[in-house]
């Protein structure tokens, strides 16, 4: 929400006030550059938030700078996440320097990169991040920084607090609420003219050497790092940037539009977009990928580019925002208490019963059950960073299935999402682990160990798809080490 006793911080002819919220207000800006610390919105293009840094330091003829910090022991922090995320900062700072924006990439706490870049800023904007760290991040830059600091919205289409004041139950009572507000937010910040271009061999304020020549290798940065490598690159299957959420984009309406709204939920086919790594990251605008589909869909001017239009919105703006909506109106956002109380009690019910089969973690984590599909999800995830989304349906359920306990089976569930998947640790993923324990599902017919809560068995996956097939391209794929894709229609 923008702060009306603050409007030197504001730019309405720019940002949409719902887009806004003025952290720390000031009358006008301090001495130095105005700096946009990025962390959630990793990106040069479509940016609300830099667009925004841009606009102010226009007012005030000031050069701009980005500032990002980088915490190579921050819980959760893996050798793929961090290759992927490097791999996308290389592609920032080259952006930014073609506008004559600096770009510092320092190591530490991003709380702490931020202060320091506060203290010789004239103003801070950031972009906003939804999950307890990253606000307790902008929380704690907001109380102790010296001059104003703005917040800008980009990672939702429909600002969160703008689409609903409260934790949805479910996409039904979500959807409506985004659709009659989404015409109003789908456009794309102007590109600000950058009036001041960085002053060329000079850092931008803080502390700390910053590492931007060394995005050129970023295998050889997280060795330095020593970022934990129990999860290791997989470049040779997916790289992460804003060329890279380009191609992707092109890829999905060039080559797979027509066949989404049919083959989305076949897994042993490639009928799927690849951009959730890149959304994850901010390396792409959500706003862009949706107008891109949008503007495809109506050049085809096709029934099946209709139905697969509406389909992709379904999952880009109602489902994906439902779970920003979960991480920011639920504060266990990753926690099974933030099951309804309806799951909880039916799954107590029944954590007693008898199962099929349980596996211990380790023999889960390997992928070697008595069940060939959901190895094969296994290896997908351990393998590329990606689960096709109905096999993660199926993988989630089947912990569940496989488990003595709900409540040891939904912290496993997330572990490896966490761990493994390029896009974990994201409002998107946690809701979709609490969506496997009866989030945002209703009550279905009562079955042992599951009670209520939606199950997912083998025999299902034969009837809606070929999970032989899906076995198969997972096998080959994995073998061949390749990030070259199968046709939509293999």
């Amino acid at each position: 929400m923008c702060d009306r006793d603050a409007p030197a911080l504001t730019v309405p002819e720019l940002t949409p006030k719902e887009r806004v919220r003025v952290r720390r207000a000031a009358d006008g800006p301090n001495p130095g550059p105005v700096v946009y610390w990025m962390q959630q919105a990793q990106r040069a293009g479509d940016n609300p938030a830099l667009e925004h840094a841009l606009a102010l330091a226009a007012r005030w003829d000031r050069p701009a700078c980005v500032v990002i910090g980088l915490d190579a022991q921050y819980p959760g922090a893996s050798e793929r996440s961090f290759v992927f995320m490097l791999e996308g900062l290389r592609d920032v700072r080259d952006a930014l320097a073609e506008r004559g924006i600096g770009f510092a990439c320092r190591l530490g706490a991003p709380d702490e990169v931020a202060l320091a870049a506060a203290r010789g800023a004239a103003a801070l904007v950031c972009d906003r991040g939804y999950l307890r760290h990253q606000r307790a991040w902008r929380a704690r830059v907001a109380s102790e920084a010296p001059c104003g600091v703005v917040e800008v919205e980009g990672g939702a289409i429909v600002p969160v607090e703008a689409a609903s004041g409260k934790a949805e139950y479910m996409a039904r009572t979500l959807r409506p609420k985004v659709q009659r507000l989404l015409e109003r937010f789908a456009a794309l910040p102007s590109a600000v003219a950058v009036a001041r271009p960085w002053p060329a061999d000079t850092a931008p304020p803080g502390e700390g050497s910053g590492v931007e020549a060394e995005l050129d290798d970023p295998h050889a940065l997280v060795h330095r790092l020593a970022v934990d490598g129990a999860a290791r690159s997989v470049s040779v299957f997916f790289r992460g940037g804003e060329s890279q959420a380009a191609a992707a984009l092109r890829r999905l309406t060039d080559r797979v539009l027509d066949s989404y709204g049919v083959d989305r939920n076949q897994p042993q086919r490639d009928a799927v977009s690849y951009l959730g790594m890149h959304l994850h990251f901010g390396q792409v605008s959500p706003v862009r990928v949706l107008r891109t589909v949008m503007d495809a869909a109506r050049d085809r001017d096709r029934d099946s580019a209709a139905r697969s239009r509406d389909a992709f919105v379904e999952e880009l703006v109602v489902r994906r925002e439902l779970a920003i909506n979960h991480a920011w109106f639920e504060p266990a956002y990753d926690r099974y208490e933030a099951l309804p109380e309806w799951a909880r009690k039916t799954l107590a019910k029944h954590a007693r019963d008898e199962r099929e089969r349980v596996y211990d973690p380790a023999t889960l984590e390997a992928g070697e059950t008595d069940d060939p599909y959901w190895n094969a999800a296994m290896l997908e995830m351990r393998a590329t960073g990606y689960m096709h989304n109905y096999m993660r349906m199926y993988w989630g359920k089947r912990i569940l299935a496989w488990s003595s306990e709900p409540e040891a089976a939904f912290e496993l569930t997330r572990t490896l999402n966490d761990r493994y998947f390029l896009d974990g640790r994201d409002p998107n993923s946690y809701a979709g682990v609490a969506w496997v324990y009866g989030r945002h599902d209703r009550p279905w017919p009562e079955r042992p160990v599951f009670g209520t809560v939606r199950s997912m068995v083998a025999a299902g996956l034969r009837r809606k798809c070929d999970p032989d097939a899906y076995v198969a391209k997972v096998e080959r794929r994995v073998a061949a080490r390749s990030a070259v894709l199968d046709e939509a229609r293999d």
